[in-house]
């Protein structure tokens, strides 16, 4: 009889412990139903939490702020590479060389081709200048509009670009004034500018001079040059380089005189420069004439002009060409 009642204790002990863990488990099943956070498996990796606090929920990272301008930059996956095609990209800045500061403006015409205009400008005015009896003012006028098609070989960052000149108002010019009993050398022979005589309307001998850079409009440009002026990626600042010639022909050179002018120092020989009906006025102009052929001769050897420049240009996407 004892054996008997402690069997069936046995028995009743086993099956309330049965009860107490099918109990626990659907306890355990309602809260995950309910939306509580079940407790992670051995080996699972938990979500990282921003929050310092043991105590929290664990939460995934906070995304990224958007863009400034409102949306995500664009992403090309690892392995894959990006076509820029024909206007998907401008560039648009600024420049300096010996011509003087300019604006560029750039457009993608497909991967190995841009289309580009360039200006530059620069203009300077001495103000007066004397030196030993020489009134002088220079006048320094540089201009530029043109055009050019920029080639990257292998779509590299070295470019190859011909180009065209449209306008070449680049000239530098004096005005020159000579004090009264001043003198000057003119294709070797020594004149003397006339002091004012309100008797005779003598007056100091002027002059201006005027070299003009342009003999050739519109002038063909070959250059080169590293970086590319509109980048091809999403990268918006770039400092591109250039270097190359100008076919622009040789200077010209043309000179304005006025005044009188006497071939003695004493000025016993005097006469105005536009009267060639006199001794000294013919024999002036003759010189002067004379001097100006040789002057132009040497300049004709000079029928390039050196480009050099660096620029700095903001590229960004045309919403229209990608």
């Amino acid at each position: 009889m004892v054996r008997k009642l402690s069997l069936l204790t046995i028995f009743s002990c086993t099956w309330a412990v049965v009860l107490l863990g099918t109990a626990n488990q659907s306890n355990a099943q309602f809260k995950l139903a309910s939306g509580s956070a079940a407790p992670p498996a051995v080996g699972e990796l938990q979500p990282f939490s921003s929050s310092a606090d043991p105590g929290t929920e664990p939460a995934f990272p906070d995304p990224p702020d958007p863009s400034p301008a409102g949306r995500e930059a664009p992403f090309t996956p690892p392995g894959m590479t990006e076509h820029y095609g024909f206007l998907s990209r401008l560039g648009v800045g600024s420049g300096i060389s010996p011509y003087g500061i300019g604006a560029k403006g750039v457009v993608i015409l497909g991967e190995p081709f841009d289309a580009r205009v360039d200006s530059s400008w620069f203009f300077h005015n001495t103000g007066h200048i004397e030196v030993n009896g020489y009134n002088v003012v220079g006048d320094f006028h540089l201009a530029t509009l043109g055009a050019s098609l920029d080639w990257y070989p292998t779509k590299s960052v070295w470019r190859i670009s011909p180009g065209v000149l449209f306008y070449d108002g680049n000239r530098l010019s004096g005005e020159l004034t000579l004090d009264g009993g001043t003198n000057i050398s003119i294709n070797g022979t020594e004149y003397y500018s006339a002091y004012a005589n309100p008797a005779t309307g003598a007056t100091p001998l002027t002059g201006k001079v005027d070299l003009g850079l342009h003999s050739h409009t519109p002038a063909f440009t070959a250059t080169g040059g590293f970086g590319k002026f509109v980048p091809r990626s999403h990268r918006h600042w770039s400092f591109p380089s250039e270097f190359g010639v100008a076919f622009a022909g040789p200077p010209t050179i043309n000179v304005a005189v006025a005044g009188w002018v006497c071939s003695d120092k004493r000025q016993t020989k005097c006469s105005d420069v536009g009267d060639t009906s006199t001794p000294v006025g013919k024999e002036f102009n003759d010189d002067l004439q004379s001097a100006l052929a040789k002057w132009r001769h040497n300049l004709d050897v000079v029928h390039i002009y050196p480009i050099f420049s660096f620029s700095f240009m903001y590229s960004f996407d045309l919403p229209a060409g990608r």
